[in-house]
């Protein structure tokens, strides 16, 4: 048994003045004479016999009543635990990733997991808490309270492991204390099983709210698969899990007008397809109703007038440029060009790939003219003729920073590997394909260094190398020296260089990865370009250049939208941004199979179990009883007891 207030015990020190009381009676006795005492003594012993008892129970019960209320004002308890006497210490993590939007019994696990929290933890009680965006270290849900009810959900997820290490970072370095973490997630399965690391000092307790469907309807993704002189054709991606649904229903909005409607049939995945007239500005938007997930219920897309990118050709006096003409069609590019000798330089600057095409010489000028080129934000494409002199080359390199070629390997190459993981080739194949008929070269130049390889040799060297705005061929193309024009390699990896030099809007971004877009704006000196949406406003990390301003996004926007691209008041173009669909899946860990941790699924009976760590069996009641059992008995000893 201990006590709440142990010092009152000392209060047990006035029990000695009943007991002199009764030990040294004050009381004076009057003497009374009788005539004779022959028939009273008798009487006398058995009075005095009874007097003497009952002054001993008079003490004994109030004793035992002072006692009993000094004990109760001291308030005894008992401890439930053997862990009673250590200090708790509780960190919380709750995760707030979109698919905490499942139903519970009482709204979404989300809103659920907050409610338990609020009507669990006392209002004072010291706690540290996090989610996937916020941290709360050593705070009180007193203090917490409005942040927690006005949480919004995110569309990042701190992945379970890394929430585990976080977790035990927040504890204080009192090894004394008993530290007690709590994870609060539907733990969705992605792509790795859950994995903890034993740790002895910390109590490690799972918390995974059931919902109550498992069903969910998602817009996973759009792309143009056909344009024609009149018509664009727009397919949508839809899936439902495991799920069959019948005729769902999607609506196209632009501008928040509604221009179409499809209902399809879902068997897992399926697609349906919207037809517009081309040349059409979108700021389009797709919905579709579910009662499960809702921030994938609707998908922003954006189909903006595009530029044509400019790309220049300067040629060697024997070159062909053929090849590039046919790459470089009229629909996307704006294709001109010119032999070395009759090069117009006030042409650069306008443009955004430059194609140095088997050129023997680089002149000083042009070297000046590419190397600020190329600092405005330019791309250079280099092919080497096959007589080429090697200084100016690398004059050329040294300029720009790059690996230079060291000498001439007069002898067959063939093309054989190829870096599908490059940022040029990124998404440009839909398999990875090893066996190919492999191009070849006759004789080829030596890099200084090979990293950045686009383009291999079967001696691992560079056939084409380069990365940001300058690419370089290591060898000729004409047909004398090369077969690489007849490859299938020639256009995705030419017609990605001239996509590249310009990166024009897609027609959606996702919110938290990273992007760039290129805007055409001329800005003056202290201009800078913002992305607004519903009257908020972020200013982008961007990059100005002459005539266009790269613009660099992750963290933020943090929220899916069109957005408006702006100088001052002017709207430049429109943006949209959209969650990832990794939270879609609604498939859940099986958490039976975890060791060292504690289960549950309500996040209520977590933390009362860890209060229960800390509660007593509280005895003062009992005590009060026993004193008022006593004065009763006192009170009875000195009414009946003669």
């Amino acid at each position: 048994m201990q006590f709440k207030y142990p010092e009152l015990l000392y209060a047990l020190f006035l029990l000695i003045i009943p007991i002199l009381i009764h030990l040294f009676q004050l009381r004076r006795f009057q003497k009374v004479k009788f005539t004779n005492v022959k028939f009273l003594k008798t009487i006398k012993l058995q009075t005095r016999k009874s007097s003497q008892l009952k002054k001993w129970l008079t003490l004994i019960t109030r004793m035992l009543l002072l006692t009993c209320a000094v004990i109760a004002f001291a308030q005894p308890f008992i401890p439930n635990t053997e862990e009673f006497n250590e200090e708790q210490e509780t960190v919380i993590y709750l995760d707030n990733s979109y698919s905490m939007q499942a139903k519970g019994s009482n709204g979404s696990l989300l809103n659920e997991a907050i409610q338990d929290l609020i009507n669990s933890i006392p209002e004072n009680e010291k706690f540290s808490l996090y989610t996937n965006t916020d941290t709360y270290r050593n705070t009180t849900l007193k203090a917490l309270k409005n942040d927690l009810i006005n949480l919004s959900y995110s569309p990042k997820q701190l992945n379970y492991e890394a929430a585990y290490v976080k977790g035990r970072q927040l504890f204080s370095n009192h090894n004394s204390a008993t530290q007690n973490l709590v994870l609060i997630s539907d733990f969705q399965q992605k792509e790795n099983p859950l994995n903890f690391e034993n740790d002895s000092v910390v109590q490690l307790k799972l918390v995974q709210p059931k919902p109550l469907l498992t069903t969910n309807l998602t817009i996973d993704s759009l792309f143009i698969s056909n344009t024609q002189a009149e018509t664009l054709d727009l397919t949508v991606k839809l899936s439902s899990g495991n799920d069959k649904l019948e005729n769902v229903s999607v609506s196209l909005f632009n501008d928040d007008v509604l221009i179409s409607k499809s209902a399809v049939d879902i068997n897992e995945q399926a697609e349906t397809v919207f037809t517009f007239p081309n040349n059409t500005i979108i700021n389009g938007k797709l919905v579709v109703e579910d009662a499960s997930l809702q921030y994938d219920n609707t998908f922003y897309f954006n189909i903006n007038s595009k530029p044509k990118i400019n790309v220049l050709s300067i040629n060697g006096s024997t070159s062909d440029d053929s090849f590039l003409k046919r790459i470089y069609t009229r629909d996307e590019f704006s294709y001109s060009s010119f032999s070395i000798d009759a090069l117009n330089f006030n042409l650069i600057p306008d443009q955004n790939l430059i194609v140095l095409n088997e050129i023997d010489d680089i002149s000083n000028a042009l070297i000046m003219a590419i190397k600020a080129f190329v600092n405005d934000g330019g791309m250079i494409v280099i092919i080497p003729s096959g007589n080429i002199i090697l200084n100016s080359y690398n004059q050329l390199f040294i300029e720009l920073n790059i690996s230079n070629y060291t000498n001439l390997f007069l002898g067959e190459k063939r093309i054989t590997t190829i870096n599908y993981d490059h940022p040029l080739l990124k998404d440009a194949f839909y398999s990875r394909v090893t066996n190919f008929q492999y191009p070849k070269v006759n004789e080829s130049f030596r890099f200084s260094s090979n990293s950045n390889s686009v383009l291999s040799y079967e001696d691992g060297t560079a056939f084409l190398k380069g990365n940001g705005n300058v690419y370089i061929f290591s060898a000729a193309i004409n047909t004398t020296n090369s077969n690489f024009k007849s490859s299938p390699l020639i256009v995705p990896v030419l017609y990605n260089l001239g996509k590249q030099s310009l990166k024009l809007s897609q027609l959606y971004y996702h919110v938290g990865l990273p992007n760039t877009v290129d805007v055409n704006a001329i800005l003056g000196q202290d201009d800078i370009l913002t992305l607004e949406v519903n009257d908020k406003a972020v200013i982008p990390l961007q990059k100005t250049f002459s005539k266009v301003v790269e613009i660099k996004t992750e963290e933020y926007p943090s929220e899916a939208g069109i957005f408006n691209v702006k100088n001052k008041d002017e709207i430049l173009q429109n943006i949209s941004f959209n969650y990832t669909r990794d939270e879609s899946k609604l498939a859940y860990h099986n958490l039976t199979n975890i060791n060292f941790t504690s289960i549950n699924t309500s996040v209520a009976s977590t933390i009362d179990t860890i209060k229960s760590n800390t509660n007593v069996n509280a005895l003062w009641k009992w005590f009060v009883i026993f004193a008022l059992v006593f004065l009763i008995i006192e009170i009875l000893i000195l009414k009946y007891l003669k």
